[in-house]
Parts: structure tokens; sequence; C-alpha cells
């Protein structure tokens, strides 16, 4: 009776060799478990697996979100950083997509809507991301046909110090408010990026690109708003209210 032991000892470790072969045929790739559910991350680097690990622990409580979360982490690293020189179609969104997330201007404006818009609650969570982007291509569109918007450097920056302003003090404005706030300003950040728009890249692509990543950073703004559910969270999301609203001013200020 012991040779079948043997054998089954020899399988076994037959098995685990193959299985780490296989696993080290295959190290850029991660797998997560969600609740009972499996998710493949390719091409996964060490600093970019423990950034995706902590987004799971700390803004994650249901599949969707993690899914969420690691959508909007591996858009981000995805992002070339010379995407600014691509031609065509692929040129113009790379381009569009690379444009709002190197700006902290537009970074710090757009998180705030998303923050905004979680401290609002339903409807204004879903509302506010939705209508930035929308009226953002309107000015965008504005922008590529050359009619003239005045102080356009401005409002952008004037947007991260009202919004962080809004978020720092919890004002809880009603939606129609809030979102024609949300409209003025994405009208400026749209019409810079329609007037920054590369000779070579693809209008149509480009506002696809411009679109994808303000909506990436939303959902960010939107992630940090979870906060709320712990004991300090707002004081959290008051400080980065606070701290959004310094940046603005430093634009506006010229020193930034």
């Amino acid at each position: 009776m012991a040779q079948p032991a043997t054998q089954h000892s020899t399988s076994v470790s037959t098995q685990q060799a193959e299985a780490k072969k296989n696993g080290a045929a295959s190290d850029k790739a991660s797998l997560f478990i969600v609740r009972n559910t499996w998710i493949r991350v390719p091409e996964t680097t060490e600093k970019e697996l423990t950034m995706i690990k902590y987004l799971s622990a700390h803004f994650a409580t249901s599949s969707k979100q993690v899914l969420v979360a690691i959508a909007i982490f591996m858009t981000l690293v995805a992002t070339p950083v010379m995407a600014h020189t691509g031609e065509g179609m692929t040129g113009g969104f790379l381009s569009g997509l690379a444009h709002p997330i190197f700006g902290w201007d537009h970074v710090v404006a757009m998180v705030a809507v998303g923050l905004w818009g979680a401290v609002l609650g339903s409807p204004a969570i879903w509302i506010l991301p939705i209508t930035f982007p929308l009226v953002m291509a309107l000015g965008a569109a504005l922008g590529i046909a050359g009619i003239p918007v005045p102080h356009i450097e401005t409002g952008i920056a004037l947007s991260g110090v009202v919004l962080g302003l809004l978020v720092a003090f919890l004002v809880r404005a009603p939606i129609a408010v809030a979102a024609a706030i949300v409209a003025v300003f994405a009208i400026f950040h749209g019409y810079a990026h329609g007037t920054e728009l590369p000779d070579a890249a693809n209008p149509f692509a480009y506002a696809i690109g411009f679109v994808i990543a303000t909506g990436a950073l939303h959902l960010i703004g939107i992630l940090f708003g979870n906060f709320t559910r712990l004991s300090w969270g707002n004081w959290a999301i008051r400080a980065g209210g606070a701290v959004i609203a310094l940046v603005g001013a430093a634009f506006l200020a010229g020193v930034a």
C-alpha cells in the first residue's frame, strides 16, 4: 500500500512544480478574488499591484467598486507621457486622454466635481459627473471653431477655488444650482482643451479622449467621497477641498 502513496506524492509534487513553472511564465499578471469573483489584471507591475490592493482595501465595498478602482488606476498609468506627439485617430485620442491629467488646474477641478457630488449624495453623485463632460465637450467645440470666449485661464483657476471651497465647507446646494455651477466651469475647461488641439490630431478622437480622462478624474473624487462613511471622513474631505482651493488660488495668482 506504500507504493500508491508514493506515486500520489510524486504526482502532487509534479503538479506543484508545473504550477510554479506556469506561474513564473505569467508573472506579469495578477489575480484578485473579490466576493467569490476572480478579476484578472494583465501586465501588472509591483508598484501597480500595491496601488490596486490599496484601492481595493480602502475604497471598495463591492466587486463593482473594485472594478471601478482598477479601471481608474489602469487608465491613468497606461497613458503615454508623450501622447501629444501622436497623429490621426490614435494620436488624437491619446492627446485628449493625456491633456486633463497633466494639467493640475484641470485635475483638481475635475476631482472636486466628483468629490462634491459624493458630498451631496444622490442624484448629484451622478448628475454632476455627467453634466461636466457633456458641457465641456460643447466648450471644446467652441475652442476648435475659434469662437472667442474671454478669461479662459481665470475661469479654470476659479473653478478650483470655488469647487474646492464648496467641498471644504460641505455646501449642500440644490441640485439645479450645483449643476449650473459645474456647467459654467466646464465651458472654460472644454474651451482650453479645444484650443490646444494638436494640429495633426483627429478632433473627434481628441474629444473622446479628454471626456474619458475627465470621467476617470470624477470617479477618483467619488471614491474619496466614500470617506464620509468613516468617523473622521468629513474632516478628510474638508481638508481635500481646502487643498483644491489652494491649488486653484495658486493658478489664479499666477504662481503655479
